[in-house]
């Protein structure tokens, strides 16, 4: 699908209506970009329902402990 869209002056735009349907996008939702290989931008949703992330983040390789999640968060930024 090719959809093309103007800027404005003040840098805005408008994502064509095929766009937003197909993202599900809703006045109010947010967008991210990535740019990936130096010149490919991609847009994603940046707003999706918690029921939509599950599966999101790779299972963890072993269940941590909350002790250990307060140790990791204590070190942020320390050099190790």
């Amino acid at each position: 699908m090719a959809s093309s869209s103007t800027i404005t002056s003040k840098g805005q735009t408008t994502i064509p209506k095929a766009v937003r349907d197909r993202l599900g996008l809703k006045p109010g939702d947010r967008v991210e970009f990535i740019i990936e290989d130096g010149d490919r931008v991609v847009m994603i949703p940046a707003t999706l329902p918690l029921a939509e992330m599950a599966g999101f983040l790779p299972a963890p390789e072993r269940p941590v402990s909350l002790e250990e999640m307060e140790q990791a968060i204590r070190g942020r930024g320390r050099r190790p």
